[in-house]
This record gives structure tokens, C-alpha cells and sequence, in this order.
């Protein structure tokens, strides 16, 4: 249920505090400061209202009716007025906190039966009272038990809020922006793309984290250069005593002994090749937008000459970025296995927003799904379901894998629609 991302949750750890916060203060202000102030306003109306009426109650003149209504105006801002010989109308439901509020003060003021009415005017309360001779009625304003503090207050704290969230989110906008530069640096060199040295900004943190991630893409192309160079170098310097073994061979003449040993200098010389071509693969190559369907086909063609029976199924006008010289030897030498071991074999392309997705499907023996994650290992052969006779070095599969992941994807082993074996290869766009 959080936020997957860092804005998100950094986000969410400032508005809940703020919610929380906001949430305590207003039932602070509601349960002490708005419950106080209106109940003392609403009992000094209701006292001000008994008051009055006990005033013209015991008034025994007309000018002294007149004198007590005109203080109650002045004084008070109360506006009284009667109606002999009426008696008081059917009660109006009393709605409302203040309403309620109100009603308790006049029980405890008043020893007359009344009617409150909330709504009688504009901005106007009006209590009846009703005694012996009629009803009194006094009209007073709202201002007497509505204090402003209470809107002033909402929307004071509702703009804060809103203005400091506003803030808030600039500075963390800014604060993100640095981790998600990381990010992508992060997952351009899992790829396998050149990243150059950017500029770390934001917090100290995320500084040395930057600095860190550069420092180890320089440690990791240099250990590539100098495994690569190993490699490399190893295998060519290796061909100078084969070199010199094939010429002594040759001078010794045709025997049977010589045949083997020329048989035995010839597998070595496969296997340095393969060592080279293990090496060629970490060889430092630019990544370049690359038309999917071109490369397929390419290869495809080139398979053609040694077996017609391969089909293609990809995308056209589809770019992704990788290191073509390197992927073509990839998916080359999975589609060689696949023609090697089988009749036929097919190949099929398919793209979405996250990755290319490239199977290689056969008709051959297939190899025990125990046995297909070991056949990723260097040197590796499962001699039971593939002919050794006609099978390589047993790097190819290594080799595969290898290109595979330095672009951030992989080669796994699956079973084939066509009864064989399916290669899938994958890497992220």
C-alpha cells in the first residue's frame, strides 16, 4: 500500500506528520478554544434574554417598558418586542452545536417557556417568550454567538499547509532529481553502456554514492581490459609451439602415431580459438541503436548456407541499443548450436517496454533440464544427448551468456514447441 518510489514515500513521511498534526490542533482548538468561547457567548445571551424579560415583567409603566427595551437595544443589541394575548406556536427542532448550545443556556436562564429559532432572519436569532400577558419576542444578531476565530483559524491553518506542502515539494523534487540520475547511471552500466563521468549533486550522501558508482565502473572496465588482454594473449602466444609442433609433424610423415597427435594439435588450435573468440566478447565496443530485425536477419541468411531449414519471425523498424558486433556473435552461436543438433530451427523476435525477448527453437535431442544451467559452464559438453563428434569447445553457450548479461539480460535453456531445445535471450531496451 506505500508509495513504491522515494519521492513517494519521502512525500508520504511529510504529509502524515502535517495531517497528524493538523487533526490534533483542530480538535484542540474545537474541544478547548470554540466549545469555551461559544458557551460562555451563548450564556451571556441567554443571561442578557432572562434579564430583559424579567426586567418588562415587572415594569408597571409604559415608560418604563420603553426606557428597559431601548437599554436592551443599546446596551445588549437586543431588539424586544410583544404580542398581548398570543401564546406560543408549536416548538422549531433545534439543530446544529450552537443551536444545542444555546438551548441548554435558556433552560438554565429562563423559568418561561420559549421557542429558539436559528433561522428566523438573515444573520438573526429569535427567542419567544411566552409569560401571562403574551409573548415577548427579542430578535438578537449572530455575531452574539458566532466568534470568527473559527474561520480565521481553518483557513489559516488550511493555506499553511497547503503552502508548506507546496514547498516541501519543490525542495524534495530537487533532492530526488540527483538518486534518479544515479538510478539510470546505475542501470546504463548493468547494460553494459558507456557512461561518462557526470556531475554528483544533491546531499552528501547521495554524492559519495555517485562518486562510488563511477570509481567501480572504472575498477570493473579495467579488470575486463586486463582478463580480456589475458585471454588474448595467452591463446596467441600458445600458437607459436602448436605452430612449430604441426611443421615437425608434417616433416615426420603419414603413421598412424603422427595421425593422432596432429589430431590432438588440431582440437588445441579449436580451443584457442575458442579462447579468442571468448576474448573478442569483452572486448570494449560502443553500444549503437541497432535495427533488430536487420541483425536477425543478417544471421539468418549467413545459416541459410549451412542449413536452408531455419525460419524468421521478427519485428521490422525496431531499434534497440546494444553492441552489435558483440549480440551477433550471441545470437550466432546459439543459432549454430541449434542447426548443428537439429533438422531445422526457428527464430523468433518479440518486443515490449521493457525488454527484447529473441528464441532460437530446434528440432534435436534437447538436453535433461537438470543439465541445462551446467551448460553455461566453460568446457561443458553433455555428451549424452549431444555428439561430441560434431559439437565444439563447449564455450559457445558460455559465450552467450556472457555477451547476454554485460548488456543486462540473460540466456536461459526452456523446451521447444518443435521438440528440442529453445535458447531465450533477453535483454532491457
Amino acid at each position: 500500500m506505500l508509495p513504491r518510489s522515494l519521492f513517494g514515500r519521502t512525500l508520504l513521511i511529510f504529509v502524515v506528520p502535517t495531517f497528524i498534526m493538523l487533526a490534533v490542533a483542530t480538535y484542540v482548538f474545537f474541544d478547548r478554544h470554540w466549545y469555551t468561547v461559544t458557551q460562555r457567548m451563548t450564556h451571556a445571551l441567554a443571561g442578557d434574554t432572562a434579564i430583559v424579560v424579567e426586567l418588562l415583567q415587572r415594569s408597571n409603566s409604559p415608560q418604563t417598558t420603553e426606557g428597559i427595551k431601548r437599554l436592551a437595544a443599546e446596551k445588549m443589541d437586543l431588539v424586544v418586542t410583544f404580542a398581548p394575548g398570543e401564546t406560543l406556536p408549536n416548538p422549531i427542532p433545534v439543530r446544529g452545536p450552537i443551536a444545542v448550545m444555546l438551548k441548554h443556556a435558556l433552560n438554565e436562564s429562563l423559568s418561561n417557556p420559549y421557542i429558539l429559532d436559528m433561522t428566523y432572519a438573515p444573520e438573526t436569532i429569535s427567542v419567544r417568550v411566552g409569560v401571562p400577558e403574551g409573548v415577548y419576542t427579542i430578535l438578537s444578531p449572530e455575531r452574539r454567538v458566532y466568534t470568527p476565530t473559527t474561520q480565521v483559524f481553518i483557513l489559516w491553518m488550511t493555506g499553511s499547509s497547503i503552502l508548506l506542502t507546496t514547498v516541501a515539494l519543490l525542495f524534495m523534487r530537487n533532492q530526488i532529481r540527483p538518486v534518479r540520475r544515479l538510478a539510470a547511471a546505475a542501470e546504463a552500466i548493468g547494460k553494459g553502456r558507456e557512461v561518462p563521468w557526470f556531475k554528483v549533486e544533491g546531499s552528501a550522501e547521495v554524492r559519495q554514492a555517485g562518486a562510488a558508482l563511477m570509481v567501480m565502473r572504472d575498477r570493473l572496465k579495467r579488470q575486463i581490459a586486463q582478463r580480456t588482454a589475458m585471454l588474448a594473449g595467452v591463446s596467441h602466444d600458445l600458437r607459436t609451439p602448436l605452430t612449430r609442433m604441426r611443421l615437425q609433424i608434417e616433416l615426420m610423415g603419414i603413421t598412424p602415431e603422427t595421425d593422432e597427435l596432429s589430431s590432438d594439435v588440431a582440437e588445441m588450435e579449436e580451443m584457442l580459438n575458442a579462447y579468442l573468440a571468448f576474448a573478442r566478447g569483452e572486448e570494449a565496443e560502443a553500444t549503437l541503436p541497432v535495427n533488430i530485425g536487420d541483425l536477425l536477419n543478417e544471421i539468418a541468411t549467413a545459416a541459410r548456407r549451412q542449413n536452408p531449414n531455419i525460419a524468421l519471425n521478427a519485428p521490422q523498424d525496431i531499434e534497440i541499443i546494444m553492441r552489435r558486433n558483440a549480440m551477433k556473435r550471441c545470437l550466432t552461436n546459439l543459432v549454430s548450436n541449434a542447426l548443428r543438433y537439429g533438422s531445422r530451427a526457428e527464430i523468433n523476435a518479440s518486443v515490449n517496454e521493457q525488454t527484447v525477448s529473441v528464441t532460437i527453437d530446434d528440432n534435436g535431442p534437447g538436453i535433461d533440464p537438470a543439465l541445462r544451467e551446467e551448460m553455461f559452464r566453460p568446457f561443458t559438453r553433455v555428451e549424452e544427448s549431444r555428439n561430441p563428434a560434431t559439437g565444439g569447445v563447449g564455450l559457445g553457450l558460455t559465450i552467450a551468456r556472457d555477451i547476454a548479461r554485460s548488456h543486462g539480460g540473460d540466456v536461459i535453456l526452456e523446451d521447444s514447441p518443435l521438440g528440442g531445445l529453445r535458447a531465450r535471450v533477453w535483454i532491457p531496451v
